[in-house]
């Protein structure tokens, strides 16, 4: 469980154990203040990348921020999120992005190193661990990337 999990727990308080596969996009809304701005975000959910289903690059342009979601407990989801980062941000032009690795309530089952993290942070990436299931640093995850994009547009 990832993207559309942390999305729900941000926009509807809610976590389910039933895993729903993202087709396509679904978009949501919330309103919140950051730096005394009301900012309203239109979340993009776009479906996970596989061999199956490649990410659309005309989805991304216009984006003025991302998540890179990888689960703590699946090695394969950090080298898909470095592979996203990618073309996404050859498309997006400067966009602010985080990367969540999510299921920090699992840390102790993960399989995604301390060491291939310090060398994303190296690099100047800003990482967060989040729960969907507990709810472990979700606002303050969306709260950081809408400063982050604040910033981009120099609002604050």
């Amino acid at each position: 469980m990832g993207k559309t999990s942390l999305v729900q727990r941000f926009v509807r308080s809610i976590f389910s154990e039933k895993y729903h596969t993202t087709i396509g996009v679904k978009i949501d809304q919330k309103e919140l203040t950051v730096n005394d701005v009301e900012v309203t975000l239109l979340l993009w959910d776009i479906h996970g990348e596989d061999d199956f289903m490649k990410i659309k690059p005309t989805y991304l342009i216009g984006s003025s921020g991302y998540f890179l979601v990888a689960d703590g407990t699946r090695s394969d989801t950090y080298e898909t999120a470095i592979k996203l980062h990618e073309m996404t941000s050859s498309v997006t032009k400067n966009a602010a992005f985080i990367l969540l690795v999510n299921k920090a309530d699992l840390k102790d089952s993960w399989e995604i190193t301390d060491a291939q993290l310090d060398t994303l942070k190296e690099q100047g990436w800003q990482i967060m661990f989040t729960s969907a299931k507990t709810g472990e640093n979700v606002e303050n995850a969306f709260a950081q990337l809408t400063k982050k994009m604040l910033q981009n547009q120099q609002y604050v």
